[in-house]
């Protein structure tokens, strides 16, 4: 008799039959069909020969449905169990989604899928960020929108990745660098930055002269972000702009802790407590 693990899904939502994850459960495989279970269920059985694949229509209506959720954290868990290199194309469609909550949340499950795939193939892992760096690349025709946002949050949670890319993450704001001119995606460098400076400051602390002009830019996102990357690191450099934008009023739509919250600059100048 196989022996099976039990997962519950968030109010009865189910995944598409065979979903389970090999990698983050390298001895679970699934081999049976939903339709049998009324509240959500799903099982996952060992000494199957392989994992089916499913349809990319069905697969990215339903992490849709999951990044949708209120419950997010089941929703996250749920889309971990996915297979990763399956769960990753659809993450990356809604990076371009025009709901703030769609975005951000496949960010931060982009972040948790590749974190888990890196404990157990860490060239997967590579391949997606390699793939993350050339949507950002003027050669790959496109704008790369959320992608360094995904490049942050992947390191925030996998030390093994932050080790080998947070140099080309710093490069972004860097005018002797990689430096990316595009506003828009400039502020998503500074959120990325800004994630894994307040995860793994010692990796980021090389960044802060570059932040200074960020930090009196007139756009109140990119001196936001800026500055609450810069409260991460508390580098000497920085600290004058800071005590400067301890009375800076400006707001700002920031997320953190998986919400979106306004705030003020001054507050992100001072302790990123005062947001949360």
């Amino acid at each position: 008799m196989h022996q099976a693990k039990i997962i519950t899904l968030p109010d009865g939502l189910r995944l598409p039959d065979g979903v389970c994850n090999p990698v983050r459960h390298p001895t679970f495989y699934c081999n049976l069909s939903l339709s049998s279970y009324s509240d959500g269920r799903y099982m996952n059985f060992d000494n199957t020969k392989s994992i089916p694949h499913f349809t990319g229509r069905k697969l990215k209506k339903n992490i849709l449905e999951l990044l949708s959720r209120k419950d997010f954290e089941k929703s996250l868990e749920a889309i971990r169990q996915l297979p990763s290199r399956q769960a990753v194309n659809p993450l990356f469609s809604f990076f371009c989604s025009t709901d703030e909550i769609v975005k951000w949340r496949a960010v931060t499950a982009m972040g948790a899928v590749v974190s888990d795939l890196a404990e157990h193939d860490m060239e997967s892992a590579r391949v997606i960020m390699r793939r993350l760096l050339w949507n950002l690349n003027d050669e790959s025709g496109g704008i790369g929108w959320g992608s360094p946002e995904a490049m942050g949050e992947i390191m925030a949670r996998s030390e093994k990745l932050a080790a080998e890319y947070h140099r080309i993450l710093i490069s972004y704001i860097r005018e002797d660098g990689n430096f990316i001119e595009h506003k828009i995606l400039q502020r998503g460098v500074l959120w990325g930055l800004g994630r894994l400076a307040h995860a793994r400051p010692e990796l980021v602390w090389d960044a802060a002269p570059f932040l200074c002009p960020y930090m009196t830019s007139e756009d109140v996102t990119i001196r936001g972000l800026a500055a609450w990357t810069a409260s991460a690191l508390d580098a000497e450099v920085t600290r004058p702009l800071l005590k400067q934008l301890a009375n800076d009023n400006g707001k700002i739509m920031l997320f953190l802790e998986g919400r979106l919250a306004e705030c003020f600059v001054s507050q992100l100048a001072g302790s990123v407590k005062e947001v949360v």
